[in-house]
């Protein structure tokens, strides 16, 4: 995908780049595949508003992604390439030989007919394949990657994004991720082969606030024009600093910056340098 830039002829196309959808195929997501995507504009079962600045959005289908990736020694062809509303990266539908679809998460190359499998025996090292860990070689680009064995593809799934194996040493191997965090995985979970696609997403500019609510995101508000109750950095008279050291979430705790990993967790062995 390309960003398509507008003339500037109103205030909404003066700054808007989205992305260029005219490579993708031109079909419905079969049935068996999606699955309803119910809206709660972010409240609980009590309806208590627990993440806020949510609500509106146009209807969406949630899309079932095989991120297992658990057909072994079965042979699958791309059937079309078609965009997700629930990611930022494409998606493709594959047809495999006994007749099963699934949607899978469509790395950068993968074109229309091409075929991929997984499984641990005579699978080629080539774009869209899914094999155990120990089995790619170094410096390969891998995505959708277990962090246990047979979980399904946890980390690496966004628009563009990569990770590198840089080593094998006993039962792990090393991985440099996106976030230049590197850790240990265990040799026999599961990555696909290549970078994600569609890793132009980023530079999009929507251009005007009415997409945003489209992607069923409402205003957000300044708390330095809200009251002192209402907010840690409200009050004051006419425009006034926030009044404190650093700057505060509404529910008074530290932000920006703040860590948020648990400073005891069960990974911590498996990381060997930690992301920037």
């Amino acid at each position: 995908m390309v960003i398509k830039f507008y003339k500037p002829i109103t205030p909404g196309t003066r700054t808007r780049a989205i992305l260029d959808y005219s490579d993708l195929s031109k079909v419905k997501p079969p049935k068996a595949l999606t699955k309803p995507k119910p809206k709660n504009a972010g409240r609980n079962n009590r309806g208590v508003i627990t993440v806020r600045h949510r609500g509106g959005g146009h209807k969406q289908k949630y899309r079932n992604i095989d991120f297992l990736r658990n057909k072994f020694e079965v042979v699958g062809k791309v059937a079309t390439i078609e965009y997700d509303p629930n990611r930022n990266t494409k998606i493709a539908l594959i047809n495999y030989s006994d007749g099963e679809k699934r949607y899978i998460l469509c790395p950068e190359g993968l074109q229309l007919g091409a075929t991929i499998m997984s499984g641990s025996g005579d699978v080629p090292i080539q774009v869209g394949n899914s094999l155990p860990l120990h089995m790619i070689p170094l410096a390969t680009e891998i995505h959708n990657i277990e962090l246990n064995i047979f979980q399904g593809g946890k980390i690496v799934r966004a628009a563009g994004t990569y990770a590198t194996l840089l080593a094998k040493v006993g039962d792990y191997v090393t991985l440099r991720l996106p976030s230049k965090e590197v850790r240990l995985v265990h040799k026999n979970c599961y990555a696909t082969i290549g970078r994600l696609s569609n890793a132009d997403a980023y530079g999009v500019r929507l251009g005007k606030a009415g997409r945003t609510r489209w992607l069923g995101r409402r205003p957000v508000v300044r708390g330095v024009v809200m009251n002192p109750c209402d907010h840690p950095h409200g009050g004051g008279e006419g425009r006034s600093p926030i009044g404190r050291t650093k700057p505060y979430t509404p529910w008074g705790k530290p932000a920006l910056g703040i860590k948020t990993r648990a400073k005891r967790k069960y990974s911590d062995v498996l990381i060997i340098r930690r992301k920037k």
